[in-house]
């Protein structure tokens, strides 16, 4: 077996962005994101998460009992993150439907009851000159986290984005200049 260590990635540094909805987003891992895409700005060192999970239910044989057969009755891809920059963009996200109003130079957040809030995603990863780019074309904060205010630790806003499937059933897209994406170990 053939090994390449050169493949190894680690994602060093990147960014998190939100868009309106139905905003066209990239369609490869160099192009400039949209103007109305905003970059959230700092997340922890925690970085971020994806995860996909598939539930299945089994269809069992009626001669024995035996499982014969397992259909995906459910599927989410979500990704999670930890905003540790304060600003507007990250408020409305984390208190999704609220808007934060500035008059007279001096703002408030009236926070509502969640509502609807579907946006545009996109997350940069980048490794020395290896890119990944995963664009969720339609996604919404579906989870928040405890807002803790303490004098040793960043104010900081947990937030989940579940990714949305498209008429296709496309929930997101990644998109890469790395070339290990494109090579199979040899035998």
């Amino acid at each position: 077996m053939a090994l390449n260590a050169n493949a190894v990635r680690v994602a060093i540094t990147g960014a998190a962005y939100v868009a309106p909805a139905k905003t066209v987003m990239p369609t490869d891992s160099t192009t400039n994101w949209p103007a109305a895409a905003v970059d959230i700005g700092w997340i922890s060192d925690d970085g971020i998460t994806e995860s996909n999970s598939a539930e299945s239910s089994e269809i069992k044989g009626w001669q024995g009992g035996q499982t014969v057969r397992k259909v995906i009755s459910s599927s989410e891809m979500t990704f999670s993150f930890t905003c540790i920059e304060t600003s507007k963009t990250v408020l409305e996200l984390y208190h999704k439907g609220s808007k934060v109003v500035t008059a007279t130079g001096k703002h408030a957040l009236a926070i509502k009851a969640p509502g609807p809030d579907r946006r545009a995603y996109g997350f940069d990863v980048i490794d020395g000159t290896s890119h990944i780019r995963v664009v969720i074309p339609d996604g919404e904060v579906t989870e928040t986290g405890d807002i803790t205010y303490k004098g040793d630790e960043a104010v900081a806003y947990e937030i989940t984005v579940t990714a949305y499937p498209g008429p296709d059933g496309t929930v997101a897209i990644k998109y890469s200049n790395d070339p290990a994406w494109g090579s199979t170990p040899a035998p």
